[in-house]
């Protein structure tokens, strides 16, 4: 394997000029250029990633930001960092982990922004680096995220031909657009089954839907299926049902939405619209690396969500 140093002699020049030719083209008058480039090509040599960094102002990392105040080692935050730090290792990329405090802390190539509110648009648009959001957007701004409105549209079709009667949609008290399009779903195929729609909001806390039902126990009519936007919430919701003596799935059902990690923990294990987190990260990543190389637009790439069995519908 060629050397900085065969370069060098086979340019007939110094070890510091081929470094200045490929850290400092411009500071290199043309016929310098010239005969470095020539040796470099006869003997097969390339630079190294931190020289080519160098020469193109690169930095080889990418910011993943969460906007969220939540914890970030919870599995479904985990999953979405390996799935993009496995695509950024593969092209000698760096992952790094930032909130909204320490955002503007070192360079970066591109970011990868998750969390975001109406109320982040301005800054974001701002940004002077490329940027592909985690989670669909109506702002016109690249993102990668899951169909949500089908995933509960296919979920509350499920509940109704396994024969519960009444639907009841558990939602995130949240204005971000994941939770009005899982809205929107819920919402359309009740309605074309000539249902009134029963809608709820909480934060993404189990503690809050499990507290719910245990409040309004006696309003809660049996065959009833809670079609919720979380996982999380889902699980509160079935632990209000045990705690109440209610039983799942014969008298009443229970779906969550996310299928990472808690759906599995759950007793009985909750039936689910399972997300492809992993993969998902891994696409921010390619779209990032795209944009970044071609300085373009990347548009939105949307994954169909798929319905995992657990015990909390009747067969």
């Amino acid at each position: 394997m060629a050397t900085l140093m065969d370069v060098a002699k086979r340019a007939n020049v110094s070890k510091m000029t081929v470094s200045r030719v490929i850290n400092h083209p411009d500071m290199v008058t043309n016929e310098l250029k010239q005969l470095v480039y020539q040796a470099m090509q006869e003997l097969d040599y390339h630079p190294n990633l931190i020289a080519k960094a160098l020469v193109n102002n690169s930095t080889r990392i990418v910011k993943l930001c969460i906007l969220e105040d939540i914890d970030t080692t919870e599995p479904y935050y985990m999953n979405l960092m390996v799935g993009i730090a496995k695509t950024l290792d593969l092209h000698q990329y760096s992952l790094q982990l930032v909130t909204r405090r320490n955002f503007d802390i070192g360079n970066c190539d591109g970011y990868i922004i998750t969390g975001m509110r109406k109320e982040d648009l301005d800054w974001i648009k701002k940004l002077d680096k490329p940027v592909i959001m985690f989670g669909e957007n109506s702002y016109g701004l690249d993102y990668v995220d899951t169909n949500n409105k089908a995933g509960t549209y296919r979920m509350a079709k499920l509940v109704l031909e396994r024969g519960y009667e009444h639907l009841v949609y558990i939602g995130i008290d949240s204005k971000e657009s994941f939770e009005y399009s899982r809205e929107a779903g819920f919402i359309q195929q009740v309605q074309e089954n000539q249902m009134i729609p029963e809608l709820y909001r909480f934060e993404n806390h189990s503690h809050l839907a499990e507290e719910f039902i245990t409040k309004h126990w006696d309003e809660i009519e049996s065959n009833t299926a809670f079609i919720c936007a979380s996982d999380r919430l889902a699980m509160g919701i079935e632990r209000g049902i045990a705690r109440c003596g209610g039983s799942i799935p014969d008298d009443y059902g229970v779906t969550g939405f996310d299928g990472v990690f808690l759906s599995q923990v759950a007793s009985p294990k909750i039936t689910t619209v399972k997300q492809s987190i992993i993969e998902m990260g891994s696409a921010c990543g390619e779209n990032l690396l795209d944009k970044i190389n071609s300085k373009t637009s990347q548009g939105n790439l949307i994954f169909e969500p798929k319905i995992s069995m657990g015990g909390t519908l009747r067969e």
